[in-house]
């Protein structure tokens, strides 16, 4: 078995548990296919009996050999390794070394199990749509696509613009913010419940319309059906404003024709069979807690 290894920056800290991992593929005899940046940074950290360690720089170098692919740090790490797998429909596994750890939901203390979990094929593969961003002009590259929510903002001295919003060309609403998220389901629970949105779960196929610090205080988030193309033109004092995908963002002009839609393919992210979406609720929300129960 041939698994990527992918990550950003590992405290110091941290080392230890990273031996521990490479030690357990090992014994497993799993090959581990590193990320080079990652690799340069754990090199001279962490010891490898086999000294011939291969790595891969982008994307393309991901082959169909590769199994599986694990993101070692938070959520924002798992993010940028869904731009990694792209369509190739390898598997991601997120070992927690952030803080809340929606998506990358296995504690370094189940590293052990998380990789005894694909060797025994002992997991359960949650499938995660995607939002597409459509523009008359070229943005993000090859990957326009993200796994939370797609964003409009002001510029950060600008004052708040308007946002013509439209539900398959049909008028929708005009949002008076300082912007306006698109959110996937596994986003509901990122930046759009942070701005007043609703959690949404996994599977319900649905987008989540969420205006940040609207103007008008009876605007709210609105929950659609995937199916639909919503698009959008902004007004705006400024001539540009920004444009994000997850956490890649670009600035733009305000002539700018923008539409988002759900993606033509899904991410799987494995999942140990215990963590169901509503135990990671429970945990990272601390529910339950409350003294009276």
């Amino acid at each position: 078995m041939r698994v990527a290894i992918y990550s950003r920056v590992i405290d110091q800290s941290d080392h230890s548990e990273i031996q521990e991992l490479f030690n357990e593929l090992e014994a497993q005899q799993i090959e581990p296919v590193i990320y080079q940046q990652f690799f340069e940074q754990i090199i001279h950290t962490v010891k490898f009996r086999d000294h011939n360690i291969n790595t891969f720089s982008h994307s393309g170098d991901l082959d169909e050999s590769i199994e599986f692919i694990i993101s070692l740090g938070g959520d924002g790490t798992l993010l940028d390794t869904v731009t990694l797998v792209r369509n190739k429909k390898i598997p991601i596994l997120g070992i927690n070394f952030g803080r809340l750890g929606f998506l990358a939901s296995i504690g370094k203390k189940e590293l052990k199990i998380a990789v005894a979990s694909m060797v025994d094929r002992s997991f359960v593969l949650d499938k995660r749509s995607l939002i597409h961003l459509d523009a008359d002009r070229h943005l993000f590259g090859d990957t326009p696509y993200a796994l939370n929510e797609f964003a409009i903002h002001k510029t950060d001295i600008s004052p708040m613009i308007k946002i013509h919003t439209y539900l398959n060309g049909e008028f929708l609403n005009t949002y008076w913010a300082d912007g306006l998220i698109v959110s996937t389901p596994t986003g509901s629970t990122g930046y759009s419940l942070s701005c007043g949105g609703p959690i949404v779960f996994p599977e319900s196929g649905s987008f989540v319309i969420t205006p940040v610090a609207p103007h008008n205080l009876n605007v709210r988030p609105i929950v659609v059906p995937d199916d639909n193309v919503i698009s959008f033109e902004v007004e705006g004092r400024s001539d540009q404003f920004i444009c994000a995908l997850d956490s890649r963002r670009e600035i733009v002009s305000r002539s700018i024709q923008l539409a988002v839609k759900r993606e033509k393919f899904d991410v799987s992210i494995v999942r140990l069979n215990e963590n169901n979406f509503l135990r990671t609720l429970r945990n990272k929300l601390s529910w339950g807690l409350d003294t009276r129960n």
